[in-house]
């Protein structure tokens, strides 16, 4: 389990989503590799390897993906001194 998929509220994300920060166009081939603890590159070889032996198949389960899947909830990862302390003033500071 990586550091980005740990929530310090919650523990870890479970299920499936689409990485948009470590993908490269809508996150789907990221999302797996973190799912099912995966190289990233191994997984878009693959993908790239499937494109060109069977196109119209890869591209309608990529973009059916891209539709179905969620994306990937933006998660803290700093230091939880620091974390606190943004969560005990965060209602003080808002603008009204």
């Amino acid at each position: 389990m990586t550091r980005s998929t740990w929530n310090i509220d919650n523990g870890p994300l479970r299920g499936f989503y689409r990485d948009r920060e470590n993908g490269w166009i809508f996150g789907v081939c990221a999302g797996l590799a973190d799912r099912f603890n995966l190289n990233v590159g191994a997984v878009r070889v693959i993908a790239a390897v499937s494109l060109l032996l069977f196109f119209w198949l890869t591209a309608a389960c990529y973009l059916g993906a891209t539709v179905l899947i969620r994306e990937k909830p933006l998660v803290y990862s700093g230091a939880r001194s620091e974390y606190e302390f943004w969560r005990k003033y965060r209602n003080e500071w808002r603008r009204p």
